[in-house]
């Protein structure tokens, strides 16, 4: 009975050390998890930081384009308004004295659907 008591006592002694090993290998898998998550979330800030400092480099770099571009429609418009007066400043005499003539010269005429009844 002692040799059957020797083979249990192993075998409680061999169970216990495989429920060591499955637990260390738990162990060390909850572990790599948490390295792993530690490790992702460490890349993702890296990645927001990048995309963060691009998306500002790309604002400045508009930024100033669309004062450029504001200014130089200032400009543009100012200089069409100019061309404009000018044009009306040359033009002015010649139209107000057409608009005279028209006026002035006045030629009756009968109208097309008008009927002359005896």
């Amino acid at each position: 009975m002692a040799a059957n008591s020797e083979g249990i006592q192993k075998l409680l002694e061999a169970e216990k050390e495989a429920g060591k090993i499955v637990q260390k290998a738990r162990t060390y898998r909850v572990q790599r998890l948490k390295d792993a998550r530690a490790e992702a979330a460490k890349e993702i800030e890296e990645m927001k930081e990048a995309k963060n400092e691009a998306f500002k480099a790309f604002e400045q770099e508009h930024a100033g384009s669309s004062d450029q571009t504001s200014h130089r429609v200032e400009v543009e418009t100012e200089q069409k308004r100019a061309d404009i007066e000018a044009d009306f400043a040359k033009n002015r005499a010649a139209v107000l004295q057409k608009l005279l003539d028209v006026v002035y010269t006045v030629e009756p005429q009968i109208h097309r659907n008008a009927r002359l009844e005896h």
